[in-house]
C-alpha cells in the first residue's frame, strides 16, 4: 500500500497572528518548495488547511527557510504549534465534499 504523498501531515513548526495595521495580514501558508511541488501548489494560490479542530482556506507563500516537512501559519484560528495539518490543493472539478472534508 502506498502512501499519497499530496495528503502526508505537516507540523505547524510556527504560528504568528497578524494586528491591525500590519501590512501582511489574513490567512496564509508558508511552505517549502519540495513540499507545495508535491501538493502541486504554486504561490499565490489558495489551499485547504485541515487542522484537528477545523479548515479554513489560506494563501500559499513559498519559502525555502521553511523546513521540509514543516509549515508556518499566519492567521490561522485552530491550530496551534507542534500539531499537524493537511495542506490540500482544492479540487474545484469535482462536485460534493471533498475526501479530508
Amino acid at each position: 500500500m502506498s502512501v499519497d504523498i499530496r495528503n502526508k501531515a505537516l507540523r505547524v513548526s510556527r504560528f504568528t497572528g497578524s494586528r491591525k495595521g500590519d501590512t501582511a495580514r489574513g490567512p496564509a501558508v508558508f511552505l517549502n518548495v519540495v513540499d507545495a511541488r508535491d501538493r502541486l501548489l504554486n504561490e499565490g494560490e489558495l489551499a485547504w488547511i485541515y487542522g484537528p479542530r477545523r479548515h479554513e482556506l489560506a494563501t500559499v507563500v513559498i519559502d525555502d527557510s521553511v523546513t521540509a516537512g514543516d509549515v508556518w501559519l499566519r492567521d490561522i484560528a485552530g491550530v496551534a504549534p507542534s500539531e499537524t495539518v493537511r495542506v490540500v490543493k482544492p479540487d474545484l472539478d469535482t462536485r460534493g465534499r471533498s475526501a479530508f472534508a
